[in-house]
This record gives C-alpha cells, structure tokens and sequence, in this order.
C-alpha cells in the first residue's frame, strides 16, 4: 500500500485534472450553443436555396446554365478537402475522419481511372495523423479555428468556383462530419462540384414546396439568375459543412471533457477510501508501537 504522502500528492495531482477537464467542458458546451444555432440556421437557409434549384432543375432552367457543368481541362485534378479540427481533446472526432478519408482514397485509387487527385486538409490534427500513412496533403489551411467566420470560407470557395470555371477542377468532395441532429454526427463524403453532381444530403424540413409544373418568371434574366443560383447554392453547401464541422467538434470534446471528469471524479473517491485506509493503518501502527514501548518502560 502506498504511503500517505504518496497518496495525498496523487490526489492533488487529480483533482487539478478535474478543474481542468470540467472547465474545458463548461467551455465547449458555451461554444457549442454558439456553433448549433449557426449551424442550424445555415442548414435551413440551405435547404432552401437547394429547394429553389431543384424546381429550376426540374423546370429545364439549370440544364441551360454553362455552371451546371463546366467542361473539364485536360490538366483538370479531382479535388478532396478533409475538415477537421486544429485542436485535440475532441475524442475520437478526427479519428472517425481520416478513416473515412483514408477508405475513399483506397477506393478510388484502387479504381485505377488515372485522374490527378489533389487533397486539401483544414484543421492540423488530421495533418499529423496522416503523415505516416501514404496520403500527402497538397495544401493545409489553419486559420478556419473555432472562431469560424463565413468571409473565410467565402474566400476558400471561391478558390474552388474559379478553378471549376476555368477547367482545372474536375470534382470537389468534402469529408466532413454532418450535423444530422444535435445527438448524432456522421462523418460523410459530400460531392460539391459539378453541381449536376452535387449531393448526398436531404434537407428533412419541408423547404418551399411548389406545384410541379410551376412556371418560373425569373428577372432580369432567366440565365442570370440561374448562374447566380448554382453559385449560391454552392458556397451555402460548403459554409454549411464547415459549420457542420465546427458545432460536431464542440460536441465531441464536450463528450470528451465530461467522460474525463467523471473518470476523474472515480479516481478521487478510489484514492479517497485509499488515503483513509493508509492514514488508519498508519495511526494504527504508532499507537501500537507506542503501548509496546510504554509495556516495556513498565518492565
């Protein structure tokens, strides 16, 4: 058995992991409320803009529009980003997603179609995971931290819609961990670009229902508005996975945290029961020790 000194050192020691973890926890759930009601919000904003677009589809309007899908280069890369997260203390968030990443990129390398692949990561977590795993980023952004702004993110987007323009993306897939309900994130691969590709997402709530055969009167023109339509519906699509990603994180390392501080909770009670038993057992020991001495000063 340890001694008392060793055990009330240990449990020091623990009890500063406590105010750590519980603190951090407290933090993440603040955060967390934050990153929902984004998250939520740029969700439904989505599902209706995707509505508008699918009634364009239907009504032959999208077809029309030279951004439905742009010819490709003969140089052209398929383009994957992984969003993941800067920090660590998440449990296994970034874990399920180089998994995922690690799976799609096996699967389609294996495809053997001879198509240049670039992968572009956000978050260095998921950059030092898969340094020792074969895959080589090509670019790694750091600065979308969890002080998320959509300007960043219009900024990365646009990036992308001037390489689909201009021929040199062919595809753009993004691996990110989707915001299904505030008790349950799917790590999942959503196709972007082209948007006659795009998809992998429902939007549950009913967005702006319009009869089938509803004749669009689009102004100033009906081609305008289209383009702007798919390029919106585009940069939505991509802010809504980065905001995705950002309330999931919080998730998971507010799960992380309180795991943590319950185990840590266990551990002072067990060190507890030990201090007291060694600190007995020690005043036990002395007091026997002095009767024997006091028995033979008697003697």
């Amino acid at each position: 058995m340890l001694k008392t000194r060793a055990l009330a050192k240990r449990r020091r020691a623990v009890r500063n992991i406590w105010k750590i973890t519980r603190t951090m926890g407290l933090i993440a759930t603040a955060r967390f409320r934050r990153a929902a009601d984004r998250a939520l919000a740029m969700a439904d904003y989505t599902g209706h803009l995707e509505s508008i677009l699918e009634h364009l589809r239907v009504a032959d309007w999208a077809h029309k529009s030279p951004y439905w899908r742009a010819p490709s280069g003969p140089e052209a890369c398929r383009y994957v980003l992984l969003i993941a997260s800067n920090r660590g203390l998440c449990g296994g968030y970034n874990t399920a997603l180089v998994r995922v990443l690690a799976a799609y990129w096996q699967k389609h390398n294996l495809a053997g179609d001879g198509n240049r692949w670039r992968l572009e990561i956000s978050g260095k977590r998921a950059a030092s995971m898969l340094r020792f795993s074969g895959i080589t980023p090509a670019e790694i952004y750091t600065h979308f931290g969890e002080k998320l702004r959509a300007e960043d993110v219009d900024v990365l987007a646009g990036r992308f819609w001037d390489l689909y323009l201009t021929g040199a993306l062919a595809s753009l897939d993004v691996v990110y961990m989707a915001l299904e309900t505030l008790s349950r994130q799917t790590p999942l691969v959503e196709r972007l670009l082209p948007p006659a590709e795009a998809g992998g997402r429902i939007h549950k709530e009913s967005a702006w229902e319009l009869p089938t055969f509803f004749q669009f009167e689009l102004l100033p023109e009906a081609i305008r508005a289209t383009n702007w339509l798919i390029r919106e519906v585009f940069f939505a699509r991509l802010k809504r996975a980065f905001f995705d990603a950002a309330a999931s994180e919080q998730i998971a390392r507010m799960i992380a945290m309180r795991a943590a501080t319950e185990n840590a909770e266990n551990m002072l009670s067990r060190l507890a029961m030990m201090y007291n038993r060694a600190r007995q057992t020690q005043i036990t020991s002395e007091l026997v020790e002095l009767m024997s001495a006091a028995e033979a000063l008697q003697r």
